[in-house]
């Protein structure tokens, strides 16, 4: 029997998670060793798996596991990845270490035990959620992840916490029982038996009618479009984005986001093809309304965070239009641009973090001003964030957003117009903030200010690194997508549109 990669990435947190719960008292402060080791290991089990990942390969299932669960709802513990699950869990593992970093002196001792164990239990939800390929065990992994976030906002996070953790709490599970819903109505239309919730024996099915395939992609996107989140349903980001401790920030925004995208693309275009095409415009002006929407309140907030915060509305708006889009170019800028977004907040979130840290925990842009000359490595920094999240070309951003208003153009022109207006907004509001922040005279708190510490480098350097290295050279990365995305296309029925040249002469003396 083949080695179980994805169960022990799955476990290995887990674990860890219950060794630091069991820790003496006495050893307490060294629950974040614990957890930065932990997660360093399961980092190392992701790299290895990604190594053996067989590119040529990559539109089907790899490293797949397949055991009954409950046998009687035909329940399988299920597991696999294709290119983008293994992008997904590639991030997710990069960003927890660098998250348990981040907090290593955020979280006092004797409460750091609840904290590191719940980013390790975390981070368990996330890789399964991304790996499983039944859709009952999906859907345990996607309502099961709330639990920590709750808990990790409302324990940890700002004056306002509790009203934040409560109001994701509660967004969160609206979307999860209508979905739960449509789970129930696709498998009562599945062909049922010992495997029923195999996603791979719900895909492909003939619905007894066009109304209840639609009804039931409605399910499934209602519930992603709340995840991601995009406009309408987007105002719980905001809240809980600045009301969480910084390193949870990132996981919410970096990770626990892109279950939406990633849920859209891999469970609702596959398995509802002709709702999905049917529901195309009307999703592709939400994601317009998104990326315009987030990045003019971006541009009036005065709250540090909830600037990212909106500057993540605008981009899950250009992920959503790419998706949409139908076209494989689109779709991969897509999934490349969940990539790429969870490195370029991270780096910008953890940067604002280690400002407010030092601000005395104001997140108040008017606050700071003039740091460029005091603390030359966070203004670096927060300004190669920001210039990697308004997509500068040599960034990794630059890749996506290009492929995504590529692919979108060649179907839907108008679509794709009025989303590169969001570039243009993207300089504003990152532009604008860093003169804010970082040019102009100092202010007197800022002449005793230290700069980055060498815990904060490690922090922030891994993630520039990756930016800059996959702006320069996508292409590993595109192998991998390509494949699956092709797969998708022709589970949805739709091609690319063929190139049109007036003027030119067939062979049979047509034009085309």
């Amino acid at each position: 029997m083949d080695f179980p990669w994805l169960t022990a990435i799955g476990a290995v947190p887990l674990v860890g998670a219950v060794a630091v719960a069991l820790l003496p008292k006495a050893f307490a402060p060294r629950a974040r060793h614990v957890a930065l080791g932990v997660s360093l290991l399961t980092f190392a089990l992701t790299l290895v798996t990604a190594f053996k990942f067989d590119v040529s390969s990559a539109s089907a299932f790899q490293f797949t596991e397949l055991e009954p669960w409950i046998r009687q709802f035909g329940v399988s513990y299920a597991l696999g990845v294709n290119g983008i699950g293994l992008l997904m869990v590639v991030l997710s593992t990069v960003l927890v270490p660098v998250c348990v970093l981040a907090a290593w002196n955020e979280v006092s001792a004797d409460r750091a035990k609840l904290f590191f164990g719940l980013v390790l239990v975390l981070e368990t939800m996330m890789v399964g959620v991304f790996v499983a390929r039944d859709l009952f065990l999906f859907y345990v992994f996607f309502e099961a992840m709330l639990i920590p976030v709750y808990f990790l906002i409302g324990t940890f996070g700002g004056a306002q916490r509790r009203y934040a953790a409560v109001k994701f709490l509660i967004y969160s599970l609206v979307g999860g029982l209508v979905m739960l819903v449509a789970v129930i109505g696709l498998y009562a239309n599945g062909p049922g038996g010992e495997h029923g919730f195999l996603i791979s024996n719900l895909t492909g099915l003939t619905f007894s009618s066009v109304t209840l395939e639609r009804l039931l992609f409605v399910g499934f996107f209602f519930a992603f479009a709340v995840k991601a989140p995009i406009w309408p349903v987007h105002t719980w980001l905001p809240d809980a984005a600045a009301e969480a401790p910084i390193g949870v920030a990132v996981l919410l925004v970096g990770v626990l986001d892109k279950v939406g995208t990633f849920g859209m693309l891999t469970l609702c275009l596959p398995m509802f093809p002709h709702a999905s095409r049917w529901a195309a415009p009307v999703v592709l002006a939400l994601a317009v309304v998104s990326v315009l929407y987030g990045a003019l309140l971006a541009i009036g907030q005065t709250d540090l965070k909830r600037l990212i915060a909106y500057t993540s509305i605008s981009h899950f708006g250009f992920i959503v239009l790419g998706i949409f889009a139908m076209t494989s170019s689109g779709q991969a800028g897509s999934t490349l641009y969940m990539f790429n977004h969870g490195f370029s907040t991270a780096a910008l979130l953890l940067v604002a973090g280690m400002l407010i840290v030092r601000r005395g925990g104001s997140q108040q842009i008017g606050d700071y001003g003039g740091l460029q000359r005091s603390t030359p490595l966070l203004a670096g920094g927060f300004l190669l964030a920001g210039l990697s999240s308004l997509a500068l070309p040599g960034m990794s951003s630059f890749v996506s957003e290009f492929l995504v208003l590529a692919g979108t153009f060649t179907r839907y022109p108008v679509a794709a117009v009025l989303g590169t207006l969001g570039i243009v907004l993207a300089a504003l509001y990152i532009l604008l903030t860093y003169q804010k922040m970082f040019t102009g005279p100092a202010k007197e708190y800022a002449a005793g200010w230290h700069d980055m510490s060498a815990r904060e480098i490690w922090v922030i350097a891994p993630l520039i690194a990756v930016i800059i290295a996959v702006g320069f050279y996508p292409k590993p990365l595109l192998d991998a997508i390509n494949p699956a995305i092709s797969r998708t296309m022709q589970q949805v029925g739709v091609t690319d549109p063929a190139p049109s040249v007036a003027g030119v002469q067939s062979v049979d003396g047509g034009t085309k």
